[in-house]
């Protein structure tokens, strides 16, 4: 009986063991510089833009609260603070889009959400949550650049 236990508990060792493997491609440098853990993830902030309470009707106004939008956009995204922005279609959430923001805390995300003119203006309301998703998120946007045959 006590050899079957030794036995055993070998057993459950070694599968232990041989559950996780090493990655032969893995690029210690490259995963440093995007801030990934051993599993090549990363925290980031997911904000979800909702319909907000500003129901203006001046298409003058609204053609320029999304221009400052999508111009804000744009920056983030060069600075490297916005990893993935993007509609929602048609839904009864009145959920709008959604940015995932390369941010450490939800504090430091609503900062930069703060810089959109449409939420200053509360054309949109956002939520934040923590969201652990991959460290190459950011890596896409340059294949992004090269394959988007025209910019809104």
């Amino acid at each position: 009986m006590k050899y079957f236990f030794t036995l055993a508990i070998l057993c459950c060792l070694s599968f232990a063991a041989s559950a996780q493997t090493q990655n032969p491609t893995y690029n210690k440098a490259l995963a440093d510089s995007l801030g990934a853990d051993n599993y090549g993830m990363k925290q980031y902030v997911l904000v979800i833009l909702k319909t907000g309470s500003n129901t203006t009707t001046d298409k003058e106004k609204l053609n320029q609260y999304f221009r400052g939008h999508m111009e804000n956009i744009g920056r983030l995204a060069k600075e490297g603070k916005l990893v993935v922005a993007g509609p929602f279609g048609k839904n009864d959430k009145n959920y709008r889009g959604i940015f995932i923001l390369d941010a450490k805390t939800i504090e430091e995300a609503q900062k930069l959400v703060e810089t959109d003119p449409a939420v200053q203006a509360k054309i949109f309301d956002v939520e934040l949550y923590p969201w652990y998703g991959s460290a190459a998120l950011p890596v896409y946007l340059d294949t992004h650049s090269k394959i988007s045959k025209e910019n809104p």
